[in-house]
């Protein structure tokens, strides 16, 4: 299962929030947590709780829906930042004129899933025996397929000789 937190329209360019959230993919949710709080960048703070966020999120669906989440072994699956709208705005320029800058507006999104969690899933379903029956069917008709191929040129060569 997986859970998401969204944070839209942040004031920071996309490029600046990817460095941050870089640091945090694939990581435990703690590990995420303390290494967010002591990053020295201006977006950290708003990741943290957006961190935060999704981690409540998933306690909130484990308590009302009855899903099953241990919380100590959520990890961080997706950090995504994304653009947003980008703000045009015009700054003066020597002898009258002006130059114009955009800036920059970022969507991000942290999506949360369970360490091991496929693996649950896979040990209720015996989907191996499945593949394993199918497997052999597929290269035995390749090789009736070759066979024939075979057969047909030996014919071939046969009414050539006579």
């Amino acid at each position: 299962m997986e859970f998401t937190a969204k944070a839209r329209f942040t004031r920071v360019s996309p490029q600046k929030a990817r460095l941050v959230l870089d640091l945090i993919k694939g990581r435990r949710v703690e590990d995420a947590l303390s290494t967010l709080q002591f990053t020295n960048k201006r977006i950290a703070p708003a990741i943290f709780q957006l961190l935060r966020s999704a981690v409540e999120n998933a306690n909130y669906l484990s308590q009302e829906k009855g899903l099953d989440v241990d919380v100590d072994r959520l990890y961080v699956k997706h950090a995504i930042a994304n653009d947003g709208p980008r703000m045009k705005r015009i700054r003066p320029a020597p002898m009258g004129r002006a130059f114009r800058y955009q800036r920059r507006i970022s969507h991000m999104e942290i999506v949360l899933a369970e360490k091991g969690a496929e693996n649950r899933q896979e040990m209720a379903t015996v989907v191996g025996e499945e593949e394993a029956s199918a497997a052999p069917a597929k290269t035995a008709g390749k090789k009736k397929a070759v066979g024939a191929k075979k057969e047909s040129a030996g014919k071939k060569k046969a009414a050539a000789a006579r």
